[in-house]
């Protein structure tokens, strides 16, 4: 495991998210802005360096840059009742480096006053992108059932959550021996944990062991729809030579 510049979450950055959740307003935010910069920002930015050397081990098809994985931490308030002007939680996500940021499937982690979330899946995805997926687990159910019944998945991240439609949708039968899956609008799994994890020596070992535990799944979602990119992309760059 990686053994570079992330350690833990300071303690500081914690308590500044929670006195932002009681004082989330400009005013506050530009008198202490040192603090985020130092003790939540850089922090953040420490550990998705970290993330992207150990996915050499493990995944290097992810990727894991400031640029890409982490999210500001202003809102966009412009259809929201909620004004705010700032989120109180930190995060960071890790999608597949030949899709975009919310593109496929991918991890993602936050760090929020009342809990660590560490987890990942296909979110929302684009509707071609859920057909892709949905054939390939009706496909070959028995490989997907293999990933989420595996024990060590299992013990980690328990079941599959994530919206669902009430019935088997168009296109396969009701009866299709992968009908649970296949109602699935998002895959997703996660564990949370105390806040108290992010400033434990802990955090970066769990952080990696969920990822790890995950990476299956990920792959199973990212497969497809990777393919298809590829030929699109091929076939774009035939029509246009």
């Amino acid at each position: 495991m990686n053994k570079g510049p992330f350690t833990v979450f300071p303690r500081e950055g914690l308590q500044f998210l929670r006195s932002l959740k009681r004082h989330n307003n400009r005013e506050w935010f530009q008198r202490h802005k040192s603090i985020y910069e130092q003790y939540v920002k850089q922090p953040m930015a420490d550990l998705i360096t970290a993330v992207g050397e150990d996915f050499r081990q493990f995944a290097p098809e992810m990727a894991a840059s400031q640029k890409v994985s982490a999210y500001r931490i202003y809102r966009d308030t412009r259809f929201s009742k909620d004004k705010s002007p700032y989120k109180t939680h930190v995060a960071a996500v890790f999608p597949h480096s030949a899709l975009g940021k919310h593109d496929g499937a991918g991890f993602y982690l936050h760090i929020a006053p009342t809990e660590v979330l560490i987890g990942g899946g296909l979110y929302m995805p684009f509707p071609e992108d859920l057909s892709l997926v949905r054939q390939s687990i009706a496909d070959d159910p028995a490989s997907f059932r293999k990933i989420v019944n595996n024990r060590s998945f299992k013990k980690l991240f328990g079941t599959l959550r994530g919206d669902q439609l009430s019935r088997v949708p168009r296109g396969f039968p009701q009866d299709h021996p992968a009908a649970e899956f296949l109602k699935f609008k998002s895959f997703l799994a996660s564990r949370s944990f105390d806040p108290e994890l992010a400033i434990s020596p802990r955090f970066y070992k769990v952080v990696i062991e969920s990822f790890r535990g995950l990476t299956p799944l990920v792959r199973f979602f990212n497969k497809p729809i990777v393919q298809a990119r590829r030929t699109r992309g091929r076939q774009e760059a035939m029509l246009n030579f």
